[in-house]
């Protein structure tokens, strides 16, 4: 049994349908013709019996048994002697006398003895036995009370072999019926399978495309009107290829930015090493007041290469490794933290701050990065003495500058990796800070947007869902 399971399971799915849709059939024709064959069955006995009864009623069945009697023990009773194919009256001793008429007798058993002794008159018995010959015959038996007392039985039957002949051809019909059940159910379960499993096979041949071409533009048709499971397959493939493209096609781009934002600090470092490298080997050394610049050019280099890495993994690091850290940030703490580093960065800067209690569900490294990035940009672009507000109320984070602001047409595309405006070219950095800004806040469930500020300047807005006190601890 195992073996067969194994091996039904080996075969392909199509063909699996196929067996089970014949097997299924197959079982339900069996039962229906069964069940039909014993039904018939019963309608005919049913039938042979009441023609019984009605030809042996009461008083004829009486009269035949008078007869008998009066034949096999030579008491005349005075009763005309009626025919029947099959018939006998039995003693409680065993003693049968035939009928005059009959063509056989019926073998009598032990039970026929035992409903003959047992008196009961009201009841007519019916069973299926032979003849001497060896025939078949529906036997019904009635009994009667005998003159000393005793009982005796009157045994009758009809012959059973029109009604077999019968039976045996219904069998047969259905058998033939049931065959070409089956084998039509089978030819019909493969033709549904075919149907029915042709977008698998679609699917099939897409995913193998994909696996040895790595082609990731090839689509399933589908009609928009159908909604059963292999559409909704069909569509989810769709859109995994889609985002996968899409994501071949973000990773592509971000590594060309990546080397395009590379090669300018490389190249300027390795320019400053080699004049200091040629200074060492020729032994003309450079003026001091240009070593200094120089070494204060790779500093800053290697400063701007180290944060350019470090946003470059920030925005590789998958969503399972940020979920891991998220937890509750007291929102103001954060804050906190990011203007105490923008202070330093900007000394000759006022910032203001106004941060009212908030409390978020976020990864705290990474919010406070986003943080930073923001008021980063203010620093960088406010004017010299200039002043920087910044107000925490309710979930709602702004950063205001006084600096030149952003462009009506450039606000599109502020977020965007690696995306500088061309005035902001010159000045150090990446490109990245507000796409991770953006990022960050997203997964946080909040929004981030970039707007122009009246009078001047830029106003940063950061909503962040969460609530005013520190949910209790969960135990």
């Amino acid at each position: 049994m195992n073996r067969l399971a194994a091996r039904f399971r080996t075969l392909p799915i199509r063909a699996r349908l196929s067996m089970l849709v014949a097997a299924a059939v197959a079982f339900a024709v069996a039962a229906v013709s069964v069940t039909c064959w014993f039904i018939v069955q019963g309608k005919l006995y049913d039938q042979l019996q009441s023609d019984l009864e009605k030809q042996l009623h009461g008083p004829v069945a009486a009269q035949l048994l008078s007869g008998a009697l009066s034949d096999c023990f030579d008491t005349p009773q005075g009763a005309n002697h009626l025919r029947i194919d099959y018939g006998q009256a039995v003693t409680t001793d065993g003693t049968v006398c035939l009928l005059p008429g009959s063509t056989d007798v019926i073998r009598i058993g032990q039970s026929d003895e035992d409903i003959i002794k047992s008196g009961n008159t009201d009841t007519l018995y019916f069973r299926n036995g032979t003849d001497k010959s060896g025939n078949a015959v529906r036997v019904m038996t009635q009994v009667f009370p005998a003159q000393n007392g005793s009982y005796v039985g009157l045994v009758t039957g009809v012959p059973l072999k029109s009604t077999q002949d019968t039976l045996k051809d219904l069998a047969l019909i259905l058998l033939l019926v049931s065959g070409v059940g089956v084998l039509g159910a089978g030819a019909a379960g493969l033709a549904v399978a075919r149907a029915g499993l042709r977008p698998v096979d679609e699917l099939t041949q897409a995913v193998e495309h994909v696996a040895r071409t790595e082609d990731l533009s090839i689509r399933i048709p589908v009609e928009d009107a159908s909604d059963d499971e292999i559409a909704r397959l069909s569509r989810s493939f769709n859109s995994m290829t889609s985002s996968l493209a899409s994501s071949r096609e973000l990773q592509q781009q971000l590594i060309a930015d990546a080397g395009h934002e590379l090669r300018t600090p490389l190249t300027s470092l390795r320019t400053n090493i080699e004049l200091l490298t040629r200074s060492e080997e020729t032994g003309r050394p450079i003026p001091a007041a240009d070593r200094k610049a120089l070494l204060a050019s790779v500093k800053a280099q290697v400063t701007e290469l180290a944060s350019l890495i470090g946003d470059l993994q920030e925005l590789s690091r998958s969503e399972g490794q940020r979920g891991e850290r998220v937890q509750i940030v007291a929102l103001e703490d954060t804050v906190e933290a990011a203007l105490r580093r923008a202070r330093l960065r900007g000394p000759e800067l006022t910032i203001t701050a106004d941060v009212q209690p908030w409390f978020v569900r976020a990864e705290p490294s990474a919010l406070e990065r986003a943080i930073v990035n923001i008021l980063d940009n203010a620093v960088k672009f406010s004017p010299e003495g200039g002043t920087i507000e910044v107000t925490l109320d309710r979930g709602v984070l702004t950063v205001r500058d006084h600096g030149p602001g952003i462009a009506e047409d450039e606000l599109p595309h502020v977020f965007d990796r690696f995306w500088r405006s061309p005035s902001a070219r010159a000045l150090p950095g990446s490109g990245l800070g507000l796409s991770i800004v953006a990022r960050t806040v997203q997964q946080a469930g909040g929004d981030v947007t970039l707007t122009r500020a009246s009078g001047g300047g830029t106003v940063a807005t950061v909503r962040l869902p969460g609530a005013p006190t520190a949910p209790p601890e969960t135990p």
